[in-house]
């Protein structure tokens, strides 16, 4: 790893992970931990599922990273869309699913022995090699859509914001290397935009509450990580990359499935 991507992963621990820090106003948003005994349950379970993918990761991790992928390719896809119209319609399935090979289709399958070892760290290496396979085979029919949906932009106005977007992390995909571009899709693009979203419908009252809540959740978060780390710097065979990796991606993987529930599927449904 170069300095370079140490910085990106800074970048993502530091400034990409606090944006899930809102999900407290988003649960209550949804009619959740409305009550002390309900923030407690809520927050159990919040630290509950994270635990659990954890655990799994560790058990299963070729079937966890693959479903991290999906789920990610499907989060970011959606979030992207959303500064423009509810993605949740057929009639956007061209925008989705072109949002949603940007990271986890155009980063792999456009530099796949960058990306290998970062798999062959969170998976081991058969199921590293076989995903870079399926990136490399998706990237053409996957890219012919991309342009379709650029081309299609040009006759729809309310898609050039998205599809901007698109293009320019695009570029930045072919240009950079896969951290440096992840990180500046996640903490320029991805978490911007989904606390604007969120912000803009938190109610004034509740604004002082939410951001100290998100204040707490983000030390809580860089805490956690801290004593990872400390932990493992204590093993004979500690190696900072692989452990740096696994603390990122698998620390991310744990804080997006209940990220998700709220964000993709309570928070949808309350409107």
């Amino acid at each position: 790893m170069s300095s370079w991507d140490y910085i990106a992963i800074a970048f993502v621990m530091l400034i990409g992970i606090p944006h899930g820090g809102l999900d407290g106003a988003i649960a209550r948003r949804a009619g959740w931990s409305k009550t002390f005994f309900e923030w407690l349950i809520f927050h159990a379970n919040y630290l509950f599922l994270a635990t659990m993918v954890a655990v799994i990761w560790w058990y299963f991790p070729s079937i966890s990273l693959t479903i991290f992928l999906l789920l990610s390719a499907i989060h970011f896809a959606t979030s992207d869309i959303k500064i423009v119209t509810d993605p949740w319609k057929w009639s956007n399935l061209l925008p989705l699913i072109s949002h949603s090979g940007l990271i986890v289709i155009a980063i792999p399958g456009l530099h796949p022995s960058d990306v290998q070892p970062i798999f062959a760290t969170l998976a081991g290496e058969k199921a590293a090699n076989l995903l870079i396979s399926v990136s490399k085979f998706l990237l053409v029919p996957w890219l012919v859509t991309l342009l379709i949906y650029l081309f299609y932009s040009y006759f729809r106005n309310m898609w050039v914001p998205t599809a901007s977007i698109a293009a320019g992390v695009f570029i930045s995909a072919y240009i950079l290397n896969p951290l440096i571009s992840f990180s500046l899709y996640f903490c320029l693009i991805h978490s911007p935009i989904h606390s604007f979203l969120v912000w803009s419908k938190i109610k004034p009252e509740d604004r002082m509450r939410s951001s100290v809540e998100a204040a707490s959740y983000t030390l809580i978060t860089w805490l956690t990580g801290i004593l990872i780390l400390i932990f493992f710097l204590n093993s004979p065979s500690f190696d900072l990359e692989p452990i740096l990796i696994q603390i990122t991606f698998i620390g991310l993987a744990a804080l997006t499935v209940p990220h998700m529930i709220l964000v993709d599927l309570l928070d949808k449904n309350s409107g």
